[in-house]
């Protein structure tokens, strides 16, 4: 309840008579009830109070009530301190669905209903008066308990104040204070300490890392060199910069955690393939995990062509095995006659057991849980762990959810590929969508359709994927061969699909977002996406990065159906102006918020109360260099300046530091 704060702040320092209120202002004023009931404007029913003071008439109004409720609160005579916005009706000022505080005979004016008022999220049927009075009780009885984690030498070095005096300000502000505003001093207090907690926890682990013993690997690996001489094309700059901060790790005496970021088709792959060849050149096995089938075989085709003539033994475990091929796999795989695994979450199964597992890689990381990551990194003792994702990481989350991490990006595409012209469409300009897919089918190109929905639905008015592919075949592409994959279809089906799609064999795929990571065909030249302002930002980005995979121009067509609120729009526009994962991750996050975007389920971190990195980033980095130089002075937090914030960050973090090692 301490953390249960308020949504605003009002202010009614400024007690108005009636005659005085401005219209279009937020105003308070005192009143007598002098009649009150149900009125009726045409078919719309209305429940009026109308009130008086010596100065003037001011109406009350409520469409959205319950009469008994209504009936049984107010009555005739009391007097109301009522605030909200003045507005005017047939020359009568008004004010509609205003806060209502009832003043009791023989108590005068409650000095609780003047001065800077806090309000609260809506508790049930409570009045805000009745849940002022009980937060005022607890913060009265509490707030000085509250252990803040911040040593007192910051808070004085940040002009801070100490947690329970903020906390006490929070729901009682001062009456000259900007109440609530990003930069008031009890606010940016509560939120350095929340800040200050989650770094001191991930510095504490990044420090814990660096002291655990892992593998200390050759990195002059003459599977490497064999690699990049047969590779049809260079490794670009990005790339070699990032295969050298890998390399540098894996030589180190201790495990690497490390996340490599790059924007699709940027040639995240090859990188995590000759870390692998580097661990199996050592004596080690590697295994590399993604969300999907489809992925984990794309991963798999890809790695053995490149593998194979080298003489390194790669094999595909997903769900979709029988159990016979599993367990003669599991078999192998614990033998160490595999040298690299590439799977599903099959990987963590408890019949999976490796010999000896020396880097984990994980692909499109934010699909996993925690618990999954860490579950892989228990395979083997202290491996070094790689996490990629397609899905920048703006600068923010970098600081939060992967600030134990070392980040690397690849952000240069290879050369040859072209950029993806992005259009929105409306419904009316469906024809020239479809005639722009019909001349590149004809040029002998490939075409995606995707759609939100697997089938029809009564809850919602979309087109579905099952439905317009029959349409699409029969009415508009009849002289195309048109294909169907969903996420209900079973692997074997998904994967003939997609063979058959790669092979040319389909020059149209309707489908839904099943497609988003892992599809790789060069020759597809156009993405519809059908009903586009239902997707999120990285989601589309995604999808986008089907295409332009080849050396043809490629089109990504963004067709929007029906109204579209503000905020999607603004969404597609962005997609529209750049081709940038970095840029739309930003962009992302702005629209979205952090809550959203980072997926607290799947964090492991401790939950922000009040502190949002995308409003309070200039607080983020000073709590961040802050926590970090104390670590780096006090790895165990040993000193006697630190044993408050020692026991705040067990109890914030409740056990689990360990998951932050797997990222």
């Amino acid at each position: 309840m301490l953390y249960f704060f308020p949504i605003r702040y009002e202010d009614r320092r400024h007690i108005k008579r009636i005659s005085a209120l401005g219209i279009g202002k937020r105003e308070v004023v005192i009143a007598e009830i002098l009649a009150l009931g149900e009125i009726f404007y045409g078919r719309r029913r209305v429940f009026e109070i109308a009130l008086g003071d010596q100065s003037g008439i001011l109406k009350a109004k409520w469409f959205h009530y319950r009469l008994p409720y209504m009936k049984r609160r107010y009555k005739a005579g009391q007097r109301l301190l009522l605030f909200g916005e003045v507005t005017s009706f047939g020359g009568q000022k008004e004010l509609i669905h205003p806060d209502v505080e009832i003043i009791e005979k023989g108590k005068g004016d409650p000095s609780d209903m003047e001065g800077i008022i806090p309000v609260y999220s809506q508790i049930d049927n409570l009045h805000q008066k009745t849940i002022r009075k009980i937060v005022k009780g607890i913060v009265d009885e509490y707030a000085g308990y509250a252990a803040g984690g911040t040593p007192r030498e910051t808070l004085r070095k940040h002009r801070l104040m100490e947690l329970p005096e903020a906390l006490r300000k929070m729901h009682a502000p001062d009456m000259e204070e900007r109440a609530g505003s990003t930069g008031w001093l009890p606010r940016r207090s509560v939120v350095f300490d929340e800040f200050f907690c989650l770094e001191v926890g991930l510095a504490l682990r990044k420090a814990g890392m660096e002291k655990e013993r892992g593998i200390a690997f050759r990195t002059d690996s003459r599977l490497v060199k064999k690699l990049l001489k047969q590779l049809p094309f260079a490794l670009t700059g990005a790339q070699e910069r990032v295969v050298g901060e890998i390399g540098h790790d894996m030589a180190s005496p201790h495990p690497m955690n490390r996340l490599i970021q790059g924007d699709v088709g940027s040639g995240k792959t090859v990188v995590a393939l000759i870390a692998a060849l580097t661990a199996i050149d050592n004596g080690y096995q590697a295994a590399m995990m993604a969300p999907t089938e489809i992925l984990a075989e794309q991963h798999y085709l890809t790695s053995q062509s490149y593998l194979e003539p080298l003489g390194i033994r790669t094999a595909l475990l997903t769900s979709a095995l029988t159990k016979g091929e599993k367990d003669a796999l599991a078999e192998e795989i614990g033998s160490g006659a595999v040298n690299l695994v590439i799977g599903t979450h099959a990987l963590i199964q408890k019949y999976v057991d490796f010999k000896n597992l020396g880097l984990a890689i994980i692909d499109e990381q934010h699909r996993f849980g925690v618990i999954q990551r860490a579950s892989l990194k228990r395979k083997g003792i202290n491996p070094d762990i790689i996490v990629m994702t397609a899905t920048p990481i703006p600068r923010t989350l970098s600081m939060t959810v992967f600030g134990d991490l070392n980040i690397s990006t690849i952000d240069e595409l290879p050369p040859g590929r072209q950029e993806i012209k992005t259009r929105i469409y409306r419904d009316k300009g469906r024809e020239a969508v479809y005639d722009l897919i019909r001349g590149e089918l004809r040029k002998g190109r490939q075409a995606y359709v995707v759609y939100p929905l697997v089938e029809e639905s009564e809850e919602m008015d979309l087109r579905d994927a099952t439905t317009m592919k029959e349409h699409l075949e029969r009415d508009v592409f009849s002289d195309f061969r048109v294909g169907l994959l969903h996420g209900r279809m079973k692997g074997e089906e998904k994967e003939a699909v997609m063979r058959v799609f790669k092979k040319g064999e389909l020059d149209l795929l309707v489908a839904t977002t099943v497609i988003e990571v892992g599809i790789d065909v060069s020759n597809a030249t156009v993405m519809l996406i059908e009903h586009a302002e239902r997707f999120g930002l990285a989601q589309l980005h995604q999808l986008r990065g089907r295409v332009g995979r080849g050396a043809e121009k490629s089109y990504c067509l963004l067709l929007a159906a029906g109204r579209v609120s503000d905020v999607a729009y603004r969404r597609l526009k962005v997609m529209e102006g750049t081709s940038s994962g970095f840029i739309l991750a930003e962009e992302d996050l702005r629209l979205r918020g952090p809550g959203d975007f980072i997926g607290k389920r799947q964090s492991g971190l401790p939950d922000f109360r009040i502190a949002n990195p995308l409003d309070d980033i200039s607080i983020l980095q000073q709590a961040r260099d802050e926590a970090f130089r104390m670590v780096g002075d006090d790895p165990s937090l040993a000193s006697s300046d630190h044993p408050v914030t020692r026991e705040v960050i067990k109890a914030r973090w409740r056990g689990r530091l360990e998951l932050a090692t797997v990222g």
